[in-house]
C-alpha cells in the first residue's frame, strides 16, 4: 500500500474517531461540584456567570439562557392555544384564529364625513363626524372619485394592523388614523 493510500485512509477514518469522542470527553461529576463551588465565590455577578458558562456548560448546548445575569429563569403559567402552543413565540404559529377581530374591537365600521381636504396629489385627510381623522398611507389615481361631505364611507381592518377605506364601490383605500 503506498503511503498516499494509506494517508487517505487515516483521513477518512477520523471522522468516525471524532463520533466517540463525546463519550470519553465527559468530567467527572466531583470535577463539576468542585466547579459550581469556585464559581459561587465570585462576588461580581456578571462574572460569576461567565465563570458559570466557561466551565460548567462547554458540553451542554441545550440549557437556556437567561436575559439577566445571574437570574434563574422563571417558569411561565401560560395557557395553550386552541392547536396546543404554548411559551415564547406562540402568537406566530398560524391558526385560524388568526384572522379572528380581537374580543371588544370593531372589525369595521360605518361613518358619515364632515370635510375631506387634499394633501398631495393623489392623498386626501378624511375627516368624519366623530372628529377623527384618516389620511391615506397610498396614493389614489386621478380617477379616484374621493368621499364628499356627507358622503358615507367604511374602514375595515386589514393585515398587519392597517385600515381599508372603501368609498362608493370603488377599490379600497389604505389608510391611517391621525387623529
Amino acid at each position: 500500500m503506498s503511503a498516499f493510500r494509506a494517508a487517505r485512509l487515516v483521513l477518512a477514518s477520523l471522522p468516525l474517531v471524532a463520533l466517540t469522542m463525546p463519550a470519553n470527553a465527559q468530567v467527572d461529576d466531583a470535577v463539576v461540584l468542585d466547579i459550581m463551588r469556585q464559581c459561587a465565590r465570585i462576588d461580581d455577578a456578571t462574572a460569576r456567570l461567565s465563570c458559570y458558562d466557561n466551565n460548567v456548560r462547554v458540553g451542554n448546548t441545550n440549557t437556556a439562557r437567561t436575559s439577566v445575569p445571574g437570574a434563574m429563569p422563571r417558569p411561565q403559567a401560560v395557557a395553550p392555544t386552541a392547536n396546543g402552543a404554548s411559551g415564547f413565540g406562540r402568537e406566530d404559529i398560524r391558526t385560524p384564529e388568526r384572522f379572528e377581530t380581537p374580543a371588544g374591537e370593531l372589525a369595521e365600521f360605518r361613518a358619515r364625513v364632515r370635510s375631506v381636504e387634499q394633501q398631495g396629489q393623489g392623498v386626501y385627510l378624511v375627516t368624519l363626524e366623530d372628529e377623527a381623522q384618516w389620511l391615506f398611507a397610498e396614493t389614489v389615481d386621478f380617477a379616484y372619485r374621493p368621499p364628499r361631505a356627507g358622503s358615507t364611507i367604511s374602514i375595515d381592518r386589514a393585515a398587519l394592523g392597517s385600515f381599508l377605506l372603501t368609498f362608493d364601490n370603488q377599490r379600497s383605500v389604505r389608510v391611517r388614523r391621525v387623529r
